[in-house]
């Protein structure tokens, strides 16, 4: 199976640890599934879905902490849909009435290589991989994309670039030398970490998590056990 890769980077990056329920926290690097929504924001198709095979880390991990306004309530889903079957509502919030400050520990200056494979979901797709193929090499080249990428929170955006993928031998694979490496000093066990939400049940998607370690600068997702 072909694996993409792009080179992600930004000057802020948030992936938040859900056991901090008020202040956010953000795990030491990128989470698959924020891998993962990288690859969606570039090409989204109900026929394929993206798997996130490995992930380098290229720059050292470096935190910031900042204290921002936010506010402490969201829009009501009754008050939303009464709007959209009325045609109109009242459905804003206003900072003034409803601020708190929260305090956040966030990335600073990060990049990283995401791997990921095009998973097939359809007999249309299945039948024309090319087709998806040349829609995601086309796009990424020429920095298109449905949304905005992110990392992790989407007031922080990122950066993106294509990077072609080489086979190395033996099912191995990697980039060519005059990229940049992973980080070599960076090794370390990261305890449990999102892994994605299963949507198997639409109504109530359930988190899942796996074991995070890096070796080298690589975390390497294939074959990893995921638990819910």
């Amino acid at each position: 199976m072909r694996r993409f890769c792009l080179e992600v980077t930004g000057d802020y990056a948030c992936f938040t640890r859900p056991e901090m329920k008020v202040e956010r926290v953000s795990y030491d690097l990128i989470t698959p599934s924020a891998a993962r929504a990288v690859f969606d924001a570039i090409l989204w198709k109900p026929a394929i879905r993206w798997r996130i095979r490995k992930i380098e880390v290229l720059k050292p991990v470096r935190w910031i902490s900042v204290r921002r306004n936010e506010v402490s309530s969201v829009v009501s889903n009754r008050n939303a849909l009464a709007a959209m079957n009325e045609g109109h509502g009242q459905l804003a919030l206003y900072i003034e009435e409803d601020r708190q400050q929260r305090a956040g520990l966030f990335l600073r200056d990060v990049a990283y290589r995401l791997y990921a494979e095009m998973e097939f979901l359809t007999d249309e797709s299945r039948g024309n991989p090319a087709k998806y193929t040349a829609m995601f090499t086309r796009r990424a080249a020429a920095g298109q994309c449905v949304n905005q990428p992110y990392l992790g929170c989407r007031e922080f955006a990122a950066s993106f670039r294509p990077v072609p993928v080489l086979e190395t031998g033996r099912g191995a694979y990697g980039v060519a030398d005059t990229e940049p490496a992973a980080l070599q000093e960076m090794s370390a066990d990261l305890g449990w970490m999102l892994y994605d939400l299963d949507y198997a049940d639409r109504a109530d998607p359930k988190p899942q998590f796996f074991r995070a370690r890096v070796e080298r600068g690589v975390m390497d997702l294939a074959g990893v056990e995921v638990r819910g």
